[in-house]
């Protein structure tokens, strides 16, 4: 017996017009973004458009169109036009428009900083659905690649000699022009090209030598103030001792740049770092906060420093800016990388208990070490001294093992599921703007798995 197909056809005109309600479940991500979209303040947004022209798209479109893209792995301007005709999801987020490449892009790029705005109106709404009130904060952090190649890096010594070479490159060309007799001019050898090629390749060589003197001269300044500040603190213990200080006189700092200081023609404010895989790559240091109750972000920025170590402060400041409403951080958690006597003072001064640890962890500890009780606290103990014996216990050995299943699995989902391991933008500010809009976009796929 033959098998009765279902019949394929697609000629056949609708007898009713379609509904865009009709083309995905009712629990779809999409749907969820809309919805929570509809929530978000936008009239900063829409104030800036003068009411003249075309007319534009909806900012609440716009907007909800990036944040599924960017929860969904779809980054590019191009990809993500694309996909409004080829993806219902999509499609039903720009309800059946196509706004071109060029449109989002702009966008982007515009609106960037009110974007960062939205951050707290999203934990805000996470709190009325009464999934988030701040507590513990698991900070930590990871490198994430520039939209540059490492390959385009250019060190200073490399620039100089570089630079020699065009000028000579230069002079002999401007002979060649000058003399009546071409024959010794190769054949497809084109004199005023060949001139205006070495004149932007000196104007580009120039600046980068320029943005490397002035790291260097950024970063001697600072030496020479750690310096100054050690020379004074032997001073001031050889005064109190009357003897002369143990180990070796500090070194006053060389100025000017090494010759391997280096900046990339592609995107200058990024850096070379060191990762977690070995090697070195063209990277930002992009930072999270995380409530480890809801696995939301709650604190998020990108440094140019390859060293975590000064990323406490930052965070500790955008935890005290969020509203009200959403509580007060008590606990901090991070890893070695963030220890240091001025951030354990930072965090108490902010009312903050810290849970940093000291130096690496070892693995498959004792079961009876596991669950021993460290000796009393001195009664004259510091802040460092209070925290280490805090991370001793087996109260405070809990807290900080909440570390591994919170902060560290939002940067797996970032990279691994949501497809985010390099910025699109170039520039500290417009890769700072992405990281945010990464950030609010992972909290809204996090929210839709706690709403359901």
């Amino acid at each position: 017996m033959k098998s009765k197909f279902i019949e394929v056809d697609r000629e056949t005109p609708y007898l009713l017009p379609p509904s865009l309600q009709d083309w995905l479940p009712e629990k779809h991500l999409a749907r969820f973004v809309v919805e929570i979209v509809e929530q978000l303040d936008l009239r900063s947004l829409k104030a800036t458009y003068a009411g003249r022209g075309s007319q534009p798209y909806n900012p609440e479109m716009l907007v909800a169109l990036l944040f599924y893209g960017y929860a969904t792995g779809v980054f590019s301007s191009r990809k993500l036009e694309r996909s409004t005709y080829d993806s219902v999801a999509f499609r039903f987020i720009a309800a059946n428009s196509h706004p071109d490449h060029d449109t989002i892009a702009t966008f982007r790029r515009r609106f960037l900083p009110q974007l960062n705005k939205l951050f707290a109106q999203i934990l805000l709404i996470a709190h009325q659905m009464e999934v988030l009130k701040l507590g513990n904060v698991s900070l930590d952090g990871s490198k994430i690649k520039a939209n540059a190649s490492k390959h385009k890096a250019l060190s200073y010594e490399h620039a100089c000699k570089l630079e020699e070479q065009i000028k000579a490159e230069v002079g002999e060309l401007l002979k060649k022009a000058e003399a009546a007799d071409r024959a010794d001019i190769p054949d497809g050898m084109n004199i005023p090209e060949e001139l205006e090629r070495r004149e932007k390749r000196l104007s580009a060589i120039a600046a980068a030598k320029v943005e490397i003197e002035k790291r260097a001269a950024e970063r001697h300044a600072r030496e020479q103030a750690a310096y100054e500040k050690k020379v004074a603190e032997r001073a001031k213990k050889e005064q109190a001792t009357g003897k002369k200080a143990k180990g070796k006189e500090p070194k006053p700092p060389k100025s000017g740049p090494t010759a391997k200081d280096q900046v990339n023609l592609t995107d200058e404010e990024s850096r070379i770092m060191p990762t977690s895989g070995g090697g070195f790559e063209q990277t930002y240091n992009a930072q999270a906060g995380v409530d480890t109750a809801s696995k939301l972000i709650v604190s998020a920025h990108v440094t140019q420093n390859p060293n975590d170590k000064q990323e406490l402060t930052p965070t500790l400041e955008n935890l005290a800016a969020l509203p009200e409403k959403l509580g007060k951080a008590t606990d901090l958690v991070a890893d070695s990388g963030y220890f240091s006597e001025t951030n354990v003072t930072a965090c108490e001064e902010n009312g903050i208990t810290p849970y940093i640890a000291v130096d690496r962890q070892s693995h498959n500890v004792p079961l009876m070490e596991r669950f021993a009780e460290p000796p009393p606290l001195p009664e004259d103990a510091d802040s460092v001294a209070r925290m280490k014996h805090r991370l001793k216990t087996p109260s405070g050995k809990a807290i900080y093992a909440q570390r591994k299943v919170t902060s560290e699995p939002v940067f797996g989902i970032i990279k691994a599921v949501m497809g985010f391991r390099s910025f699109l933008l170039r520039g500290f500010e417009a890769v700072k703007g992405e990281w945010n809009l990464v950030c609010m976009a992972y909290n809204i796929k996090r929210l839709h798995v706690l709403a359901g």
